[in-house]
């Protein structure tokens, strides 16, 4: 091809006009990882879904790092397609050219961990979206809008991708945009190995790296693993494979050595690999070595994008592997950059990351998405209430389940004629009586949460059989897991100690399955209740290692609700807040509340119910009202709550 090779450098003004930091053009595909670890794939009995394709981890790994990052790709027009573009814009992927291709189906992985070093592995590519990714796909201006197109090796296999991939790079070079390879070597997707050998990393082939050497002129950067330099270099040998490389290209060579850490070539190739200057990586406890390549990839982008020393960006290369080789996933598992940071001023007391509980604390909220700052939600998730109602209106429970049904159609009715945000609109629905209800909100992108004690237990039972980590693997992630315990630092030493044991097997049991948390904290009847009584039981459950991403209190007064915001901010400031519940008072009492509670930034809204459906919900029982009028005259107390909720906090803020 005819074209220039930019200059080593960018002038900064060009830098600062760029929209984006970075496109990655390559790979998007699904994974589905095996959680059965050290068995063989044909054993594995149930999978993790993730974000795949090395390409897409990279675009993802990027935004969790704070880069302007995009993909460039093609996705099915199916739900795994869906699920690619979600993912990826859920952590800020500019995904406006992740194109849908409606004849082919998004690539599929089916992988799982043996051992530390040993991963099966099938690639589901035959003919799949991403590889008839094509010019038509982008533009000139789009590519010029990035200070970096990064492409993976898959996509130089095939003569559509490698036509369409040297079209990407001639755009980039006229527009002065970096282009970095990384060459992502997969045997089996250049057909060399056999479909059941997608682990194998390394087969030697003249043809590919003749075929490679085409690309290697135009290249800023190259990265690739030893076995990856041999195949670009066309040796086994590793410096004379380097210093193939170099007769062709003038990039910056970065070479990954896996645990030890990589090495940077920027000039003249070494005589020995004993010249190599290593920047070494932190031991590390690995469960498995895979999604560490993108891992690094992302890492060394975050440095080598903000203008960083290459060492040091080699430095956030090497550890966002090594955090990487100790979870589960590709995508997921690369840190946010408050975990690099944090892990980089800790490492050398962090051998296994996967046992640090700060460490897993800040990937857990770094995996939170598109959380609301702010939550109206109506709470019908009781269940024992609503049982008493009916008998009490002579009714069959049953009936409880189209109340709750109607109860949802009033939160969708009100929304509608307030315009309210859907993210800001929040239910509490049970899955005894409201599974209907709760399949109804599927999909919808209102904040959902299911309670999960037994109703009125003291000490804290949770409802149903089994384990409560088994019961959460049936639940959607989008749900969030709602625990009430009824709580006083004065119970009896047995009585705390059941409960607090309880409610850390369950807080476990969120941060393995993932779901988010909300505790409800209720002071038993007749209890003795001051200002630091709250305050005092939020600080013990934290003591105990306990960290909600959400709190349901009852009202407070000033003083308490102050108490309340420096607890959160000493012992977890990344607590999405405190909702307010209602304990079935009158309309009038819980607008009192909010005027207290609305001047605390630590509270973020309310999640209420009796005080809104109850009434209603018992002429309905008794037959005094039809289904429409149940629906209208809970969404009008409903409105009514989100209407003053935000006419305090308006004038909170003025």
């Amino acid at each position: 091809m005819d074209f220039q090779k930019s200059p080593r450098s960018c002038v900064d003004a060009e830098v600062m006009m760029k929209k984006l930091d970075i496109i990655c053009l390559g790979r998007a595909a699904v994974d589905l990882y095996g959680q059965q670890i050290g068995s063989t794939l044909e054993d594995m009995s149930s999978f993790a879904k993730y974000l795949g394709g090395s390409s897409a981890n990279i675009a993802y790994g990027c935004a969790k790092l704070g880069l302007r990052s995009a993909m460039l790709t093609r996705v099915g027009d199916e739900h795994m397609g869906n699920f690619v573009r979600k993912e990826l814009a859920s952590v800020g992927v500019d995904v406006s050219h992740v194109m849908t291709d409606k004849e082919r189906l998004t690539g599929l992985v089916i992988l799982g961990i043996k051992d530390k070093d040993t991963f099966p592995l099938i690639f589901y590519r035959q003919d799949c979206a991403d590889m008839a990714l094509d010019e038509k796909d982008f533009t000139a201006e789009f590519i010029a809008s990035s200070q970096v197109l990064l492409i993976t090796g898959t996509h130089f296999s095939t003569q559509n991708t490698y036509r369409t991939s040297m079209k990407a790079i001639e755009y980039a070079k006229a527009a002065k945009t970096k282009v970095i390879v990384d060459i992502d070597y997969r045997p089996v997707l250049w057909g060399l190995a056999g479909l059941g050998e997608g682990e194998s990393r390394f087969v030697s082939s003249a043809s590919v790296s003749q075929h490679i050497q085409t690309i290697l002129p135009y290249c800023d950067v190259i990265v690739g693993t030893e076995e990856e330099i041999y195949i670009a270099g066309g040796s086994e040998d590793i410096i004379t494979a380097l210093k193939q490389i170099r007769k062709l290209s003038s990039a910056v060579i970065i070479l990954k050595l896996g645990a030890l850490g990589c090495t940077i070539i920027e000039n003249e190739i070494p005589k020995t690999d004993h010249d190599f200057e290593i920047i070494k990586a932190k031991k590390v406890e690995i469960l498995n070595v895979l999604g560490a390549g993108d891992a690094f990839m992302a890492g060394f982008m975050r440095g080598y994008l903000r203008k960083e020393r290459h060492k040091k960006s080699a430095v956030y290369a090497n550890a966002c592997g090594a955090l990487t080789v100790s979870r589960h996933g590709c995508a997921p598992a690369i840190p946010s950059e408050r975990e690099l940071f944090y892990y980089l001023d800790n490492a050398h007391n962090i051998l296994d990351p996967s046992q640090d509980k700060m460490l897993n604390h800040l990937h857990r909220v770094s995996m939170r998405r598109n959380m609301p700052t702010e939550v109206c939600a109506l709470a019908f998730d009781h269940r024992k209430q609503l049982y008493d109602l009916a008998i009490q209106c002579g009714e069959n429970p049953k009936k409880i389940t189209k109340l709750k049904q109607l109860l949802v159609q009033s939160v969708e009715s009100s929304i509608n004629k307030i315009d309210f945000p859907e993210k800001n609109t929040g239910v509490l629905i049970d899955d005894i009586y409201g599974n209907d209800a709760l399949y109804s909100t599927a999909g919808k992108s209102w904040w959902i949460a299911r309670p999960v004690e037994l109703p009125c237990s003291r000490p804290l039972e949770f409802e149903g059989e089994g384990s409560i980590g088994l019961k959460l693997q049936t639940w959607p992630l989008t749900h969030i897991v709602k625990c009430l315990v009824f709580y006083h630092p004065d119970d009896s030493l047995v009585l705390r100690l059941k409960q607090e044991q309880q409610l850390k097997k369950l807080y476990w049991a969120c941060v393995q399955s993932g779901h988010q948390l909300l505790l409800e904290v209720i002071l038993p009847e007749k209890s003795e209740d001051n200002i630091v009584t709250i305050p005092k039981i939020l600080k013990r459950f934290y003591h105990l290692g306990i960290k909600p991403d959400w709190w349901k209190l009852p009202p407070l007064q000033d003083k308490s609700w102050q108490l309340i915001g420096d607890i959160l901010l000493n012992h977890d400031p990344h607590c999405q807040g405190v909702l307010l519940l209602g304990l079935s008072a009158s309309m009038e009492t819980v607008k009192e509340s909010f005027a207290i509670a609305s001047k605390h930034e630590v509270c973020k809204g309310f999640a209420i119910g009796r005080t809104i459906f109850y009434e209603p919900a018992k002429r309905w029982m008794q037959h005094k009202i039809s289904d429409q009028e149940l629906i209208n005259s809970v969404s009008n107390n409903y409105i009514e709550l989100i209407k003053t909720w935000k006419e305090y906090k308006q004038a909170g803020h003025q």
